[in-house]
């Protein structure tokens, strides 16, 4: 379980001034994260109340067509919040280790503007670019 770095006054703002991923900036992260977290929680709890109460025995095969599709939608929204909290975790743990913010290829840091946008971030905006130039590349090759 992830634990409090540092105190952190509630208005506090990211500022450009601090050292990179000070504590602060640290604890700033692990509070968006763990937000984050909870309310995909609070999505996939939703999904399996949906997916429990839906009706599976429309006579009609249009409509049981379109309760299968929704159903579908569902189950990729309730993986996709899965995966979301597998790289949410991984952030934490990051965090924990005093290793978030830096690029897992490069070691450079990653950007604090990065990160707001995108907290579970493991790559700078070039090695991310390059990741993407790579696969579709590759994809082309198919």
């Amino acid at each position: 379980m992830s634990k409090q770095i540092t105190d952190l006054e509630p208005d506090y703002k990211l500022n450009d001034n601090e050292n990179y991923m000070c504590d602060k900036q640290l604890e700033y992260f692990r509070r968006k994260l763990l937000i984050w977290k909870d309310e995909l929680r609070v999505e996939s709890g939703e999904t399996l109340k949906y997916l429990r109460e839906e009706n599976w025995n429309e006579p009609d095969v249009s409509d049981r067509a379109t309760v299968e599709e929704e159903v579908r939608i569902e189950l990729r929204t309730k993986d996709r919040c899965r995966k979301l909290i597998d790289k949410i975790d991984s952030a934490l743990m990051r965090i924990e280790k005093k290793e978030y913010g830096f690029c897992e290829e490069t070691g450079e840091p990653i950007g604090i503007r990065r990160l707001e946008a995108r907290p579970i971030a493991t790559l700078c905006i070039e090695a991310q670019e390059r990741h993407e130039r790579f696969e579709r590349n590759h994809n082309d090759d198919i």
